[in-house]
């Protein structure tokens, strides 16, 4: 099975090469050329890992960094021309997995990016979650009801795996976002409400008696595991 891997690097030619080189070693390369790009391509698809260039146009790859991991626990090997220590210690510190200095060969980025994948969690790639006729396949970003597929925005995704990863456990109000590692989104008054209605719509709860995700009144939502 192919591994997929961003490459956020404003280098095309790097990026072409990359694409041909890994593609021919079972590395699926999705190439991003800005920050901002990069963690729109991240938002809306399922990837292995993320290579992720210090030097780029606009938003740097330090504040890249720092975003996905306000979202994301995905395995980041950091990229860079620059010679600076201080670049990698700090790019290490705020959650980067490896540092590869350019020049590189693409053999070696081969193998960093294989230790990589080893290292990080395999069951976390792999989790599959499910409760009552609700199922999600969380490393392929895929959920079914009844057997049947559901599209759910990045952000419902997220909230109805905090839901069930905790099913059956109350999670407040002000901390579902946390729990669904989306600390990124601005929580006004009735953000949490808003896309909660949204996802039991999507879920096919009757919004006047919801069985599947209740509401606590005064504390937070439930996941039921009795529907």
């Amino acid at each position: 099975m192919s591994v997929r891997v961003l490459c956020i690097d404003d280098d095309r030619r790097l990026q072409e090469l990359l694409v041909s080189w890994l593609g021919q070693n079972g590395v699926q390369v999705t190439p991003a050329y800005d920050g901002q790009s990069g963690i729109q391509a991240l938002d809306a698809s399922a990837f292995d890992a993320v290579l992720l260039d210090i030097m780029l146009p606009g938003m740097d790859g330090l504040e890249v960094l720092r975003r996905i991991r306000t979202r994301s626990r995905v395995p980041i090997l950091m990229l860079t021309a620059k010679g600076d220590e201080t670049d990698r210690v700090v790019g290490l510190e705020i959650g980067a997995d490896d540092y590869v200095p350019k020049p590189f060969s693409p053999r070696e980025l081969l193998a960093r990016l294989r230790a990589v994948l080893r290292r990080s969690s395999p069951e976390a790639v792999s989790e599959k979650l499910a409760v009552c006729d609700v199922q999600v396949d969380v490393g392929a970003r895929l959920v079914t009801v009844e057997g049947k597929p559901v599209d759910l925005t990045g952000l419902e995704f997220d909230i109805l795996v905090a839901l069930m990863r905790r099913a059956g456990r109350v999670i407040p109000r002000d901390a579902l976002l946390a729990e669904a590692g989306r600390s990124d989104v601005v929580v006004g008054e009735r953000t949490v409400d808003v896309h909660i209605s949204h996802l039991r719509a999507k879920l096919g709860d009757d919004p006047r008696s919801p069985r599947r995700i209740k509401t606590v009144r005064g504390v937070g939502y439930v996941l039921s595991r009795e529907q």
